[in-house]
C-alpha cells in the first residue's frame, strides 16, 4: 500500500530532464518542508484529485514536479490572478495559491489584496523568508530592518527603504477573508503546529468558506549566509520578533454560510430575460466566425460586438464577447473582440478576424492587416483607404455615419453597421436573429429597440430619408 507521502507527491521528480528523488531546494530550506507538508494535507483529506496548485515565480516554482495533483504556472506575482480564475471556473475545486514574500509583497501584492477583499474561493500559502531567494538574495518588502542582502550589504534603512511590509496584519483590515494566520517551520514543535494550519487552508477550501491567508516563516540558509541550525535560529528569534506568530483572524467556528460564486455576467444577462435564451448546443457544422470591431468610444463599438454575441446565443452557439478600450469615456479608441462557433471556444482573443468593421481612420490602419484571407473589412465611407486590404481579402465601404444623420439619430451609426453585416450575410447569423438581440439590447427604453429595428431596415434598403 503506498504511502500518504507516496500519494501527494510523486515518486520521483523528472526535473532537467532526469528522474531524482530529491528536490532542488537548498539544505535547510523552508520550502522543502513546506511542500511535504502540503503534500501529507492534500493526500489525507483525500483531496488530491480536486485540487489545483498555482505555481509562482521563485524557489516554488518546480513544485508542479512535486505535488501530484493539478497545476497552473502563473507569471511573476500573478499567482492570486490566476488563482481567481481557477476557483470562478472550477468552484467545485480545492485551489491554493503557493507565493513567496517577493513575489506576492511586491509585485503581486496588488493582485493577493484584491482577490482577498473581494474573499475568493482559494487559499493562499504565502512563504516568508525575507528577502528574493532564487534571484540571489535581494531585498523583498519582508526584510528586516538592519537585515543585509546582496542589495542593502550594510542593512536595510527604513529611511530610504522603508519599514517590513506585515502581510497579514494588512489583509486583516479586510472585510472578506475567513482565515489569517502566520506560523512557521523553524523547529519540529513550530512544523506540528504549520502542518495543522495548512490542514486548515485545505479544509477551508474542501468546504467553500471563502478566502484563507497563511504565512508561514522560513529559513534560507543560503541567503542568509547561514548554516541550517543557525538560520533556523534566525528565524525564530529575529524573524518572529518582527511578524509575531498567530491566528489573526478565524471565523470557520461560525455555522457555513451560502455564498455566491462570483462570476463574469454572460450575454443572456446583459441582454434578454434570463430564461429566454437557452443553453449553447454543440453544432461542429456551424463553422467558428471571429470578428472585430473598432472605432472611437461613443460609436457603440462594443455594444455593436454585444448584439452580434446576443444573437449567436439566441440561436444556441457558442459566443464570446471580449471588449479593451482606453482611458476616455468619450474619444478614445475602442475596439471588441466576438468568437462565434458551433463548438465550445478556446479562447475570446481575435488576432485575424473573417470580418473587422472599423469606424475611424485609426481602427481601420491598425486592424486591417490582421484579417484573414478570404475575410472581409467593412469601414465607414469617411476613413481614407490609403491602406488597402491583404490579397484576398474584400473591402465595403459604408455609409454608417451619414445615413445616421440623415435618419436624424446620429448615434445610431453602429445600427447602421450592424445594417450591412446583415445585408451582406457576414455573420452566419440569421436577420431575425440579429434583429431581435438589436432590440433585446434597448430593453430598458422598449420604445428606442423598436425605431432601432426601423432604423436598421431603411439603412439595408438603402433608404435615405
Amino acid at each position: 500500500m503506498a504511502t500518504i507521502e507516496q500519494k501527494g507527491m510523486y515518486r520521483t521528480f523528472p526535473r532537467s530532464g532526469k528522474d531524482v528523488s530529491f528536490t532542488h531546494y537548498c539544505p535547510g530550506c523552508g520550502h522543502g518542508i513546506i511542500n511535504k507538508l502540503i503534500a501529507e494535507a492534500c493526500a489525507e483529506l483525500g483531496l488530491q484529485d480536486r485540487t489545483i496548485f498555482v505555481d509562482p515565480v521563485g524557489c516554488g516554482v518546480f513544485t508542479y514536479y512535486y505535488w501530484d495533483a493539478a497545476h497552473i504556472s502563473a507569471a511573476h506575482g500573478r499567482a492570486s490572478a490566476a488563482a481567481t480564475g481557477a476557483c470562478r471556473a472550477r468552484p467545485d475545486a480545492v485551489t491554493i495559491a503557493y507565493q513567496g514574500d517577493g513575489d506576492l509583497g511586491a509585485i503581486g501584492f496588488n493582485n493577493a489584496f484584491q482577490a482577498a477583499s473581494r474573499g475568493e474561493r482559494f487559499g493562499c500559502i504565502f512563504v516568508n523568508n525575507s528577502l528574493y531567494g532564487m534571484t540571489g538574495g535581494q531585498m523583498a518588502p519582508t526584510t528586516l530592518d538592519g537585515e543585509t542582502t546582496t542589495t542593502t550589504p550594510f542593512g536595510r534603512d527604513p529611511a530610504l527603504t522603508g519599514h517590513p511590509l506585515h502581510v497579514c496584519e494588512v489583509f486583516s483590515q479586510l472585510k472578506a477573508p475567513v482565515y489569517i494566520a502566520r506560523v512557521s517551520v523553524a523547529d519540529t514543535r513550530r512544523i506540528m503546529q504549520a502542518k495543522q494550519a495548512i490542514r486548515k487552508v485545505f479544509e477551508i477550501e474542501r468546504d467553500g468558506r471563502g478566502y484563507a491567508l497563511l504565512e508561514i516563516l522560513a529559513p534560507c540558509p543560503t541567503n542568509f549566509k547561514m548554516s541550517p541550525d543557525k538560520a533556523a535560529a534566525f528565524c525564530m528569534n529575529e524573524m518572529e520578533k518582527e511578524f509575531p506568530l498567530g491566528v489573526f483572524r478565524d471565523e470557520t467556528r461560525e455555522p457555513l454560510a451560502v455564498r455566491p460564486v462570483p462570476r463574469a455576467a454572460s450575454c443572456r444577462e446583459l441582454f434578454a430575460e434570463k430564461d429566454a435564451v437557452p443553453a449553447a448546443a454543440d453544432d461542429p457544422a456551424f463553422p467558428e466566425r471571429r470578428f472585430k470591431f473598432a472605432g472611437y468610444g461613443g460609436q457603440g463599438i462594443l455594444s455593436l460586438g454585444l448584439c452580434i454575441a446576443e444573437a449567436a446565443r439566441l440561436e444556441r452557439r457558442h459566443t464570446l464577447w471580449f471588449p479593451s478600450y482606453g482611458p476616455e469615456q468619450r474619444g478614445g479608441s475602442a475596439n471588441c473582440s466576438v468568437v462565434v462557433s458551433g463548438t465550445p471556444i478556446g479562447s475570446p482573443t481575435v488576432e485575424h478576424p473573417d470580418v473587422l468593421v472599423c469606424m475611424n481612420r485609426p481602427a481601420y490602419e491598425r486592424f486591417v492587416g490582421d484579417v484573414k484571407k478570404g475575410g472581409t473589412v467593412v469601414v465607414d465611407e469617411t476613413v481614407p483607404v490609403e491602406v488597402q486590404p491583404p490579397e484576398g481579402v474584400s473591402l465595403v465601404r459604408w455609409p454608417a455615419i451619414r445615413m445616421a444623420e440623415e435618419f436624424g439619430v446620429p448615434k445610431a451609426a453602429n445600427t447602421m453597421m450592424l445594417a450591412a453585416l446583415k445585408k451582406f450575410k457576414l455573420t452566419g447569423l440569421s436577420d431575425a436573429s440579429l434583429e431581435e438581440a438589436l432590440v433585446a439590447s434597448f430593453r430598458k427604453k422598449p420604445e428606442l429597440g423598436e425605431k432601432n429595428r426601423e432604423l436598421l431596415r431603411r439603412a439595408e434598403s438603402g433608404a435615405r430619408s
